[in-house]
């Protein structure tokens, strides 16, 4: 049976790529659609993806079917086997009653796709919803896993019930690094937003078949939104946004089996974006050596705190971390509002020669407001671990009204992240691209990606510190649905 079902192509074709212009010399593949008729969610919907990378294989995934109050119909996936060259597509089988065949959810969210290489697995981790009750909760942890390179998927493991508690925003990683002492550990993190966004870790030794119980840091630290990484050494980091107002992060050096109390990284301030879903959520990465990158969206250079950039911190070990520096995509007081960060570095490289890629999105006025704001996708890359940077190029060919987007209880929505990879040197950003509804108001909003991936530009844009006195507005609580 369970054989039956883990070959089983729930949607599954091989892609013909839609291919839009973008910016003159960029070219967008749309690398999914929303097959779904369920009435309760909205349709032609596509947002938040994740993606990662392993060789010449890139896997996405993104929410299919997004409903209003949380979660989607599904989880879609493309996957890539030639260096983004083609895509095959398709959606998780056994996540939700949606599904192909059904699972057990009502609906599902925040997918977040790695790679086991001891195992040779594929994993995507999701959200999975109840709403069973008339209310959306986050019912649990599940991870879908693939053995033939993503191309099909596996009935979904349960990591962690919530047993009537309520679980938010899930991150996947493994430790792929044949020296590793915990080569084959695969690591799973979410929060109890029933319990104050009680950060939770659990660990997978056996290729995601079993999963440890959830365990706390020492510090019972809460948060929303961690990225865990693993160094080539085993030690694991996982930055996330606290609730104490600050970019923070925790480590492991045991393989999971103990997590160690939170450090701060800095504190985060940031300008309230206008009429979109969005939260400073970290994006973190690593280098070939083990150095962790963490971007977010802060206005502490910005006077009054009137916009967002985008900055960048940096550690060797995840207990000591550089300074806040200043990604120069647009000058200092532009009115350039950037977030939704995805940042990718090339393991291949690494130190003072790192090859970095950013990914955001922006708002070329940032005073607009939701029915004037313009919503736009851009690029800037740098060769020498993010000392300086390219230019910015627009992957977009055309601005965004909000009124294309998704609506959700917290605003119009793209995504709370979205994400770059690496393959053969060239950075895939994977991101949401809305075009202006259909007859009936059917909405256009799907999973896109650069046609031809993007070259890794050297410039000569220098990044910044912290200067003068920076003020810290009083930073919003995490919010309370996904």
């Amino acid at each position: 049976m369970f054989a039956t079902l883990a070959l089983t192509l729930a949607f599954s074709f091989a892609l013909r790529l839609t291919v839009f212009a973008a910016t003159p010399g960029v070219a967008l593949s749309q690398l999914s659609s929303d097959p779904y008729t369920n009435t309760t969610s909205q349709h032609q919907t596509e947002v938040e993806p994740d993606s990662y990378s392993n060789g010449a294989t890139i896997v996405a995934a993104t929410q299919v079917g997004r409903f209003n109050d949380g979660g989607a119909s599904n989880i879609g996936w493309a996957t890539s086997t030639d260096n983004g060259a083609t895509w095959q597509k398709g959606f998780l089988p056994g996540t939700t009653v949606f599904a192909t065949p059904a699972g057990q959810f009502d609906r599902v969210s925040d997918p977040s796709v790695s790679y086991d290489a001891a195992h040779k697995l594929w994993m995507i981790s999701s959200l999975a919803i109840s709403s069973g009750s008339g209310t959306a909760v986050g019912a649990g942890v599940i991870v879908n896993t693939s053995s033939n390179g993503g191309l099909t998927w596996n009935p979904p493991v349960v990591v962690a019930n919530a047993n009537g508690g309520f679980f938010d925003k899930d991150w996947l990683v493994c430790d792929d690094t044949s020296t590793s002492a915990y080569y084959g550990h695969c690591y799973v993190e979410w929060d109890i937003n029933s319990s104050g966004n009680l950060v939770q870790m659990s660990t997978s030794s056996d290729g995601g078949a079993t999963w440890s119980t959830g365990q706390a840091t020492q510090d019972n630290v809460s948060g929303l939104g961690g990225q865990p990484l693993v160094q080539p050494n085993g030690t694991v980091i996982v930055p996330f946004l606290s609730s104490n107002s600050s970019i923070a992060a925790f480590t492991s050096t045991n393989g999971g089996a103990s997590w160690n109390g939170s450090v701060t990284i800095a504190s985060q301030t940031d300008h309230q974006v206008a009429g979109i879903r969005t939260e400073p959520l970290p994006s973190a990465e690593i280098d070939g050596a083990g150095k962790a990158y963490v971007a977010w969206q802060d206005c502490r250079f910005e006077n009054g705190c009137s916009a967002n950039d985008i900055v960048i911190s940096t550690s060797t070990d995840g207990a000591t971390w550089s300074a806040p520096q200043r990604v120069p995509i647009d000058a200092v007081g532009s009115n350039i509002d950037h977030f939704i960060p995805g940042i990718a570095v090339d393991k291949a490289t690494s130190g003072s020669s790192a090859h970095v890629a950013l990914a955001f999105y922006f708002y070329p006025d940032a005073n607009c407001t939701t029915a004037t704001c313009q919503l736009e996708v851009g690029y800037v890359s740098s060769t020498d671990g993010g000392a300086t940077w390219s230019t910015e190029t627009t992957l977009t060919s055309s601005a965004m009204n909000l009124a294309w987007l998704v609506t959700t209880t917290s605003g119009n929505m793209v995504g709370d992240y979205i994400s770059t990879s690496f393959a053969n040197g060239k950075a895939f950003p994977v991101f949401v691209v809305a075009s202006a509804p259909g007859s009936g108001g059917q909405l256009n909003e799907a999973l896109f990606t650069t046609k031809d991936g993007l070259a890794i530009a050297g410039g000569t844009l220098t990044a910044a510190g912290e200067h003068g006195n920076v003020v810290h507005p009083a930073s919003p609580m995490l919010r309370t649905a996904f």
